[in-house]
């Protein structure tokens, strides 16, 4: 695993900054998590039968990050980039045949996105609504670091399983 490159988080900033600064700790983690693998190392599947793969969580990442912030927040109505319309399934972690250079700049695009949604947020009590449900930026950004911790636990068992790295 190459070097942390990861900016530690602020111990004493204000609340937009703290939430900010702890999901790109997060998506810096799953970065980090990937970095120097092979196409065929990032495909390698967890346990059968599962689907589970350093890869197909970049690709969640990515479908994550859109639907919460360009769907919910910003009132973008876009497609997954893999699920087809209409389909159940989530796509994202059928990666046999995925393009890895496509999945991370799909990744890095939609993280760039919900950083500049987040950007121009006037504040964190912006709320915007998905069926019955209302939410708060506040909410968006607490729920996006728990969905990357989460998924950076497995990346850590992902990545020890490929090549012995442990790890932050």
């Amino acid at each position: 695993m190459s070097q942390d490159h990861r900016i530690p988080t602020p111990h004493t900033a204000d609340e937009r900054t703290t939430l900010t600064a702890m999901l790109q700790f997060q998506r810096d983690t799953l970065a980090m998590k990937c970095a120097g693998l092979t196409a065929e190392q990032l495909r390698t599947r967890a346990i059968a039968p599962s689907g589970l793969s350093l890869l197909g969580l970049v690709r969640h990442a990515a479908e994550v990050e859109r639907g919460w912030f360009r769907d919910i927040v910003n009132g973008e109505s876009t497609q997954s980039r893999w699920t087809p319309p209409g389909s159940t399934d989530w796509a994202d972690f059928d990666v046999d045949d995925a393009d890895v250079d496509e999945a991370f700049a799909v990744w890095h695009d939609e993280c760039a996105r919900a950083r500049e949604i987040v950007a121009r947020a006037p504040s964190l009590d912006v709320t915007a609504s998905h069926g019955d449900e209302t939410y708060s930026l506040r909410y968006v950004l607490a729920h996006m670091i728990e969905e990357y911790a989460r998924h950076n636990g497995h990346a850590d068992m992902l990545r020890e399983r490929i090549d012995g790295t442990t790890g932050e």
